[in-house]
């Protein structure tokens, strides 16, 4: 089950580095997120548990 909808931020687990991404789309468990630092990227949510978060606690990072 997917915590988040069009418009959230979300972080990968394992890409901190790629930034609080915005969903762009969601198609069954695969995520389309456009991240600052990586680009759009389709995530496949059955494999990655992306974190839903706030875009504000990153403005200041980096």
């Amino acid at each position: 089950m997917l915590y988040f909808t069009l418009g959230d931020f979300v972080v990968h687990p394992d890409q901190p580095d790629w930034g609080p991404g915005q969903v762009q789309s969601i198609v069954g468990m695969n995520v389309t997120v456009n991240f600052p630092n990586a680009g759009k990227q389709l995530i496949n949510c059955t494999h990655v548990e992306l974190v839903k978060t706030n875009p504000d606690e990153w403005k200041n990072d980096g």
